[in-house]
């Protein structure tokens, strides 16, 4: 199965503030829901207690350093080694979704990338990792326009490695 990155973030690749997202906008998390409900979502341990508990019907991947760590309702790995075994394993997709040092950990092991581009300025303190743009090539775009209550459109892109 698939190992994809996704993640959401405004025009200078920022994709978070004091550990929370710095943007709602209802059609990215409505997206972001409509892909990963049914598959296994992984993220740091400083992301999974930004959102509090599990995500709902998702196998929800925990990755901490520490080997004591334990969260009702998820599975928590040590190391990439382990995800990637349980990954393989699994008859679903694997949904990358963050933070910045889980990104950096998985870009190399994923075959897809699902990124949505805000097109809009936020503060912020943290930033989706540099990457080699050669290594993936666009698939498909989704342009969808601006809510009333956020009042930026987005565009959600689609990328797979080059063969």
């Amino acid at each position: 199965m698939s190992i994809i990155i996704i993640a959401a973030l405004d025009k200078n690749g920022l994709i978070g503030n004091g550990n929370r997202l710095p943007w709602k906008i209802k059609a990215d998390m409505d997206f972001f829901k409509a892909q990963t409900t049914g598959n296994n979502v992984v993220m740091g341990r400083k992301t999974y207690e930004s959102i509090g508990k599990p995500l709902n019907n998702r196998t929800n991947i925990i990755l901490t350093k520490n080997m004591k760590y334990k969260a009702n309702g998820c599975e928590v790995f040590n190391n990439i080694d382990d995800i990637l075994k349980f990954a393989k394993e699994s008859s679903k997709e694997t949904f990358i979704i963050g933070g910045k040092e889980v990104y950096e950990l998985f870009i190399p092991y994923s075959d897809k990338m699902i990124l949505t581009h805000i097109e809009g300025e936020f503060s912020g303190d943290t930033f989706f990792p540099l990457y080699d743009h050669r290594r993936w090539r666009e698939i498909n775009c989704i342009e969808v326009e601006a809510e009333e209550s956020s009042g930026y459109p987005i565009r959600i892109v689609h990328y797979e490695v080059n063969k």
